[in-house]
């Protein structure tokens, strides 16, 4: 089953929201997970209560093996919902306006857009994630634009690793 990390996360999940949460194959069907927990608090504090401790202990895990030179890059869904932003060195938001999220929930995700408007509300302000931002990717426009953004924020990276070092 794939879906978090290691073996304990998915089987918890199910134990707490139900067979329902899986594919036909087995796989943890984050689509419909998704759409119980970001409509009810209660059930998102659950998968939160599950998953966090987890993921934590992974990255801890692979962040042990980084060597010296190396740049660890975290995605962190929910970082500044969870009052993450101080655990890192640097924390790159990449925004769009919530139109732009919308379009794109609903026309390359496929969501129904009460959904996408539900997920949307569940998530911290755009001024909010900005605020907490130390880098900004400017990502309202054609997703063709965002990679050479991303390149030149990776860039910067590797240049300010070097000069730590």
């Amino acid at each position: 089953m794939v879906g978090a990390p290691g073996p304990r996360g998915p089987d918890a999940v199910v134990d707490a929201f139900g067979p329902g949460v899986l594919t036909a194959d087995g796989r943890l069907d984050r689509p419909k997970l998704g759409s119980l927990v970001f409509s009810d608090s209660d059930r998102l504090a659950t998968l939160n209560a599950i998953v966090h401790p987890l993921v934590s202990a992974r990255s801890l895990e692979l962040e042990s093996k980084a060597g010296a030179d190396d740049i660890v890059v975290h995605d962190v869904p929910l970082l500044v919902e969870n009052e993450l932003t101080g655990l890192y060195d640097l924390v790159v938001v990449v925004d769009a306006s919530p139109e732009t999220q919308l379009d794109r929930l609903v026309r390359v995700r496929g969501m129904a857009e009460p959904e996408a408007r539900s997920r949307m509300a569940a998530q911290a302000t755009r001024e909010r994630r900005t605020a907490s931002a130390d880098l900004v990717i400017d990502n309202d426009g054609p997703l063709e634009k965002l990679e050479p953004q991303v390149r030149a924020v990776w860039e910067r990276l590797v240049e300010r690793a070097a000069a730590d070092a």
